[in-house]
């Protein structure tokens, strides 16, 4: 029989790559959805348009107990893959409530529900490189201590202690990843790395004239999101649960993303870039890199896409998606 696998948050960026992922190694692939996604497909559900007749989709809510706890006894799954989150850090400021509750909540209900109705399930929960925040050291491993400076990184260090509490208490499978940022053509259009190649394949195409930034220093790690997602699956195979690191150790500032951008279209940056405070956070993370070492040495897991060819492929997925929807 094929091993069923149920993935939170499976119509975001990390849901996609990892239902298709799973399909081809032979899973029966499960979602959890909000209802408003199943009556607006075309909407919410475009980075799953090629996968949609091959996956079967479950309406829950991460909110409600309840529908957690009922999807998880109707799937009984083999594996766990919770994706799921508030995950724009920007906007956590913004409504720190909100991004508390679905994320630290959302996680407790789902291992909740797991250690209820399906025990041997193996999980998986989506930590961040956020859960640092003000680092103690530089490149961040499994023992560099957490300092988060958003309501987003509080709420992933929650849900990081809350997974290994059931890892510890009750003897669940559950692997906490703390990945790094990962980036890629389905990324959300409000974070700072789309933001750059939408608005590089805009200015290209003559369809806007500027790209307003933040700040420009802020240095992050950035992988590309389908190699982050066997990270995610190895850890699941392995015999004991465990906490890894998934990143480049690597680091590049937003200004070297800008420029390889505009690099590739054949414009100068400078002459397109502005800077609006508006897009400052109130607590900023200056320097992420992580020291994946430990997912080498046990997942003989290794980054494959360098982080100028990751601006490449984003940028040219932008540009043929505005020829055709200028």
């Amino acid at each position: 029989m094929a091993k069923k696998a149920l993935i939170t948050g499976i119509t975001g960026q990390d849901g996609s790559y990892l239902a298709e992922f799973l399909l081809k190694k032979g899973y029966e692939v499960h979602g959890i959805v909000r209802r408003v996604a199943l009556e607006d497909p075309g909407h919410r559900l475009w980075r799953l348009k090629n996968i949609l007749d091959k996956i079967t989709l479950h309406s829950g809510s991460l909110e409600s107990y309840a529908s957690i706890y009922n999807v998880t006894e109707k799937v009984k799954p083999d594996e766990c893959y919770h994706l799921a989150a508030q995950s724009f850090v920007s906007y956590s400021f913004e409504d720190e409530f909100s991004t508390i509750n679905t994320n630290v909540n959302g996680t407790l209900h789902m291992l909740s529900a797991i250690k209820q109705r399906a025990p041997k399930c193996k999980v998986y929960f989506a930590g961040s490189s956020e859960m640092f925040g003000l680092v103690k050291e530089t490149p961040q491993s499994e023992k560099t201590p957490f300092h988060p400076r958003s309501p987003y990184g509080v709420s992933k260090a929650a849900g990081f202690y809350i997974t290994q509490n059931y890892r510890e208490a009750y003897k669940i499978f559950a692997c906490n990843g703390i990945l790094f940022n990962h980036e890629s053509p389905r990324r959300g259009f409000e974070f700072v790395t789309r933001k750059i190649s939408m608005g590089v394949a805009k200015i290209k195409l003559g369809l806007e004239k500027e790209l307003k930034l933040g700040n420009l220093e802020a240095q992050r790690d950035w992988g590309y999101a389908p190699d982050f997602i066997e990270a995610m699956y190895l850890m699941l195979q392995q015999d004991k649960p465990d906490d890894y690191v998934v990143a480049t150790d690597e680091i590049h500032s937003v200004k070297e993303f800008a420029q390889l951008a505009f690099d590739c279209v054949g414009l100068n940056w400078k002459d397109y870039v502005t800077v609006d405070k508006m897009f400052y956070r109130p607590a900023e993370v200056h320097e992420l890199r992580g020291d994946y070492n430990k997912a080498k040495k046990i997942l003989k897991w290794k980054p494959r896409v360098k982080f100028a060819e990751l601006v490449e492929i984003m940028v040219k997925a932008d540009l043929e998606y505005f020829k055709v929807n200028r």
